[in-house]
Formats: structure tokens, C-alpha cells, sequence
């Protein structure tokens, strides 16, 4: 039977020896992009895995672990799913992510990542499931006041995403004191890439993401890339993001996943590289690595775009033994690359 030292040992730490998992981990979300690639890398490290996802934004294709298609709106549904695999731990992955969409439309986005959350909460509650590894955002922080951002930064979210973020997270640290809860909060910052073998990658409609918009341009399928702003206070006046290679995303989802096992109660922590690149910077690399011309337009800032937003991975390392392996720009569009071309039409083909 697997045992949660596996996870440690694909980090490279020195683990001491575990109790065999009593049951599967339950990756809620995890038919998505991050989810999806984080249930191959339990599945290598010899854990079993069960995903629950509703398939509006995830893809069964993506997914050979036993899949439970419903919602957490369901409590009837999620109830069952814990009577049937009696789950050890949860990762959660299902919330809604799009920025602008959360502004136009709020209600959905409390709903679906704050009431729902609710709702898994609580049947993990009424199973006896203590511990949870949650996707949260460096949307926490708002407008950053330094850089790179650390988890002691003040979180005042500008966006009903972010703040539906933190509610969860607030929630989560309620339950922790209250039931016992244990808890991880990975606050990322921007998810990229695809596995190394192209075999699973990102997939959006739409897609709002830079990388593979870019790369969209390069395959063909869309005519530029709009660069929105051109005068903002960095080297070639265009917004700087910290990219994390989706598959180093997820080692920090097993090694949190670890920590909470040996009896961690809560964990805070960005998942972020320290190193900055520009939207100039990813045309260019993007440029090179496919060799194709790609053009791009100009256009008006986005209103409430940072000109940089880059995480510090201090914490991360000291409490998890967790740092970006595949952080150089060049390896995450190559990753991108070569899912794009063998799935030009997304999982459909």
C-alpha cells in the first residue's frame, strides 16, 4: 500500500517512515489543468486517487482515476461519494477563477466557491476527514505594496474572486479552530505550462491566459495577442508576472498534502518563483521557442492591473522543502508547445 513518504521522497527530502494512507485522496476539481496533472503525480507517487468534478471546465479525458461527475451544490451526491471511497484527504481545485466575470457576475462566484466550499466542509466534517490542500490566490493581496510578495503582505482583494478566495480561507481557519480541521492554503500565482510529455495541459473556453493565447497566435488560430499597456514602470513598460510550471504545482500540493498528514494544523503559503517576466519578454521567448512570427497589438490597460506581481517561495521552502524546478520561461512555453501541438483541438481531438 502507498505510503505518504513517497511524496517526500519526490521532493528530495529525507522522510521518516509513515503509516499506510487509510484511503484515497479526493481531488475535487480535478478532471482541470492544475487538478488533472495533480492526480497523475499522486498516481505516480503509488496513492490512490479519486476525482469528483462536474465537467464545465474540466475534461474526463484528462482523467483516468475513478471519476464521480457531480457538484458540490449536490449534498446528497457528496454525501455518497464519502460513504462510497471514505476519503482520507481532499485537494480542492473547483472555484471559479475569471477576474472580470466575478465582477459582472458576483453571486455565481460566492456561490459556487464560497457556499460550495461550504458544503464539502462540511461533509468531510460528517466523515471524519480532516485535512484539505486548497487552491488560493495571490488575488488575496490586492494592489501588492512590496515585492516580491510574502504571505506577512496584507490581503485586501480589489476583485469578488480574490475576496471569495480569502472567505474560503477564512472559513477554512474557522473549521481548523473550531473542529479540527486541517488545512493548507497555496496561494499561486500564475499556473503555466503543461506536462512534460504533452499528454495533459491547459484548455479554456475562453482562454484567457497568456501563454497559451500567445501560443494560439503561433499555431495559427488567432491573429495577434493584445499587450494591454505599454507604459508601466518596468524595463519594456509591460506587465511582469511570475509564472509556475503547472507540474511543480503540483509537487507542492503533495508535499503540503504530507505536512498535514504528520499532523500540521494550517498552512499560508505563495507558491511563487521570485522571478518575474514581462508580457514582451513571453512573445519574445514564445517567438523563439516555436519558431513562428507572432503579432501582437496594443491596447488600453486593464483597470486594476499591477505592473508586477512576483511571489516570494521563502516559506514555501522552509515548511514544505518546495521550489519551482522548472521555472526557466524558455521550458514552460516549450511545455505548452508541445501539448498544443499534439492536441489542436484541445482534448476533443
Amino acid at each position: 500500500m502507498a505510503k505518504l513518504s513517497s511524496l517526500a521522497a519526490m521532493a528530495g527530502k529525507q522522510a521518516s517512515p509513515r503509516a499506510p494512507i487509510t484511503g484515497p485522496v479526493l481531488v475535487v476539481g480535478g478532471a482541470g489543468y492544475i487538478g488533472s496533472i495533480t492526480v497523475r503525480a499522486l498516481e505516480q507517487a503509488g496513492l490512490p486517487v479519486v476525482v469528483l468534478d462536474n465537467l464545465t471546465t474540466g475534461h474526463a479525458q484528462a482523467v483516468r482515476a475513478t471519476l464521480e461527475r457531480g457538484d458540490l451544490a449536490d449534498r446528497a451526491f457528496l454525501a455518497g461519494v464519502f460513504a462510497r471511497h471514505r476519503p482520507c484527504a481532499v485537494i480542492h481545485f473547483a472555484a471559479k477563477t475569471y477576474v472580470g466575470e466575478s465582477v459582472s457576475d458576483p453571486s455565481t462566484y460566492y456561490w459556487n466557491n464560497v457556499a460550495c466550499t461550504w458544503n464539502l466542509l462540511e461533509e468531510m466534517r460528517a466523515a471524519g476527514c480532516r485535512d484539505i490542500v486548497f487552491s488560493s490566490t495571490c488575488a488575496t493581496y490586492g494592489v501588492p505594496h512590496e515585492i516580491p510578495i510574502t504571505e506577512d503582505h496584507p490581503q485586501a482583494p480589489i476583485s469578488p474572486y480574490g475576496r471569495t478566495k480569502l472567505h474560503m480561507e477564512h472559513m477554512m481557519e474557522d473549521f481548523s479552530h473550531a473542529y479540527g480541521l486541517r488545512f493548507a492554503a497555496l496561494r499561486y500565482f500564475n499556473a503555466a505550462g503543461a506536462a512534460q510529455d504533452g499528454s495533459l495541459g491547459e484548455v479554456h473556453e475562453p482562454e484567457t491566459h497568456l501563454i497559451p493565447l500567445v501560443l494560439q497566435v503561433a499555431a495559427g488560430t488567432r491573429a495577434s495577442i493584445r499587450v494591454f499597456g505599454r507604459d508601466y514602470d518596468t524595463p519594456d513598460g509591460t506587465c511582469i508576472r511570475d509564472y509556475i510550471h503547472v507540474e511543480d504545482l503540483a509537487r507542492a500540493h503533495l508535499l503540503a498534502l504530507e505536512q498535514l498528514q504528520r499532523g500540521q494544523d494550517r498552512l499560508f503559503l505563495n507558491l511563487g518563483t521570485g522571478q518575474g517576466y514581462s508580457v514582451g519578454e513571453v512573445i519574445e521567448v514564445a517567438r523563439r521557442v516555436t519558431g513562428k512570427k507572432i503579432q501582437s497589438a496594443d491596447a488600453a490597460r486593464r483597470p486594476g492591473d499591477p505592473p508586477r506581481l512576483v511571489g516570494s517561495g521563502a516559506r514555501a521552502l522552509a515548511q514544505l522543502g518546495w521550489r519551482a524546478e522548472r521555472a526557466r520561461l524558455e521550458d514552460i512555453v516549450a511545455d505548452a508547445w508541445k501539448f498544443l501541438v499534439l492536441h489542436p483541438k484541445g482534448y476533443r481531438a
